[in-house]
């Protein structure tokens, strides 16, 4: 398998003493699949010394936009990437179609819709979404600043 596939993480050596650490994985667009997702992230930032909070909050996050990709879109299979450098982790994940105007951030959640992107919005310190290209769905993404023992 290729580096920075599921299974093996890509290590890009960007410019001298700079590293970057990115982690990718595709899962099926089922409900189930967001277990697999924050299980696999978990086992990820750990392999990385993330501290326990960012590893806290990174979790969530997947969690968040995975389960608005499996509920909020007709995708097959959604793709979550890990990209770790320079004390922030981004977090993307990406489905294969999209409603028009992409996730809005409701601050009048009801019972069962609508926390989701208050919880991302609070823990992140950005985050935002764009249009995949070629019609391949959309990407929603999230930073947080972490602490590491690793220079990531």
């Amino acid at each position: 398998m290729a580096p920075g596939s599921a299974l093996i993480p890509r290590l890009m050596d960007l410019s001298p003493g700079t590293e970057a650490l990115r982690y990718c994985f595709a899962l099926p667009a089922h409900p189930e699949s967001v277990a697999g997702a924050r299980r696999l992230t978990r086992v990820r930032l750990d392999e990385w010394r993330l501290d326990e909070d960012a590893q806290e909050a990174a979790i969530l996050i997947v969690s968040e936009l995975v389960t608005n990709a499996v509920v909020h879109t007709e995708s097959a299979r959604v793709v979550c990437e890990l990209h770790c450098l320079d004390g922030r982790l981004r977090i993307a994940v990406q489905d294969q179609g999209h409603q028009p105007g992409g996730p809005q951030l409701c601050r009048t959640a009801d019972d069962e819709h609508g926390r989701g992107l208050l919880l991302v919005d609070a823990m992140s310190s950005s985050w935002g979404s764009r249009d995949a290209g070629y019609g391949s769905g959309r990407i929603v993404w999230a930073e947080l600043p972490h602490a590491s023992e690793r220079s990531c």
